[in-house]
């Protein structure tokens, strides 16, 4: 009879006492579905406890998406869109998102007591450490749209190392100056503060058009229940300071950056200056047609194609398969004159509506790619 041997097996991953390989599966699948739905954290900090939402497992060499929106909405109201879009998925696949609502904008959020003093930008920015320690995240990517844009941007400023990407939509990198301050006081005088912020979200066509998405979001704004905070964030970001942006100079984003802004969009010059205070060699600039003021809203699709375009050059995502923006990219040269002389350097992904448009233009150094 032959010698017997003795092997020890260990399990890769041991049930707990009791637990039978059928409820384990059932465990295990009943997690991914709680991940899948948003696990609702929030963390105190020195400036507040502010709110947060994670999709998805955190995958160990990859940053996560960290988004950051605008006044007047949350992270459903401004995102959900886009990162339920269809082509998005493959995206949310590969990357854990981290979606941060300001300070009392969360669903079900307590109106703030009279008085109370709401963060800076400059503050909400520093709350977003202390999110990333309570994950265990060291790195992210960071979408933000207007105000969250500039929130996103002062926290790179001040932690280059933990950021490898920004996607800014609407982004305003100015202080209001004493022309803007009259203009504002003067339309507070005949505006409510519902549609003064609708003023800053959509172009003026589009409030005039009166379409269902601008009734939609007239409506979510108009009858939020928790304005007063509303209102709060919003005179935070009219007394924001100036992120002082210096292409060449010491004050500038180190990371790659895709600036997005709609054709018509209120933000259209504050995000070309923006642009031509940037590193253009590691700037994008994507200003799109037909999309208006919120482009992650009217244009999810487009925005995905360039959103997926830059996680490529970022070197993430090298098999995707790129269906729009791949097909019909062409290297355009066009000469794009500055004030500084310097904007026509930078690299620009402009997209159009109509499918199969080509640009061109005399020698320049400016890319471009039409869809």
């Amino acid at each position: 009879m032959a010698e017997l041997q003795e092997v020890q097996i260990t399990e890769e991953k041991p049930l707990l006492p009791g637990q039978t390989p059928e409820a384990a599966k059932e465990a295990e699948l009943a997690a991914q579905i709680l991940l899948d739905q948003g696990q609702t954290h929030s963390v105190e900090t020195p400036y507040g406890s502010v709110t947060f939402t994670v999709y998805g497992t955190p995958k160990p060499t990859r940053p996560a998406i960290l988004t950051y929106h605008d006044v007047g909405l949350n992270y459903k109201s401004c995102f959900q869109p886009l990162f339920q879009f269809g082509d998005m998925q493959e995206i949310i696949q590969n990357f854990v998102r981290v979606h941060v609502d300001a300070p009392g904008m969360e669903e079900g959020a307590p109106v703030f007591p009279l008085g109370y003093q709401y963060p800076s930008l400059d503050q909400l920015a520093d709350m977003i450490p202390c999110v990333l320690q309570y994950l265990n995240f060291s790195t992210i990517i960071g979408v933000g749209v207007g105000a969250g844009a500039y929130i996103l941007s002062r926290y790179a400023l001040n932690h280059p190392d933990t950021v490898e990407g920004l996607v800014l939509i609407n982004i305003d990198p100015n202080a209001k100056g004493w022309m803007d301050w009259a203009a504002h006081k003067l339309t507070g005088l005949t505006s409510s503060i519902p549609e003064m912020i609708l003023g800053h979200l959509f172009s003026q066509e589009e409030l005039s058009g009166n379409s269902e998405l601008i009734q939609k979001y007239r409506n979510i704004i108009t009858h939020a229940p928790n304005l007063d905070n509303i209102e709060l964030y919003w005179n935070s970001y009219n007394n924001r300071r100036d992120l002082n942006f210096e292409r060449g100079g010491d004050i500038t984003l180190k990371c790659p950056v895709m600036l997005v802004v709609g054709d018509q969009a209120p933000h259209e010059d504050a995000v070309v200056e923006c642009n031509s205070k940037l590193d253009p060699t590691q700037t994008s600039f994507l200003k799109m047609a037909d999309s208006g003021g919120q482009p992650q809203l009217t244009q999810p699709g487009k925005l995905t194609e360039a959103f997926k375009y830059f996680l490529q050059g970022m070197g993430y995502m090298a098999s995707s398969c790129m269906t729009r923006l791949s097909r019909s990219r062409t290297a355009s040269l066009t000469s794009a004159a500055s004030i500084d002389g310097n904007r026509s350097r930078s690299r620009t992904l402009s997209q159009s509506s109509e499918s199969g448009t080509l640009s061109s233009g005399p020698p320049g150094h400016t890319m471009e790619v039409s869809c």
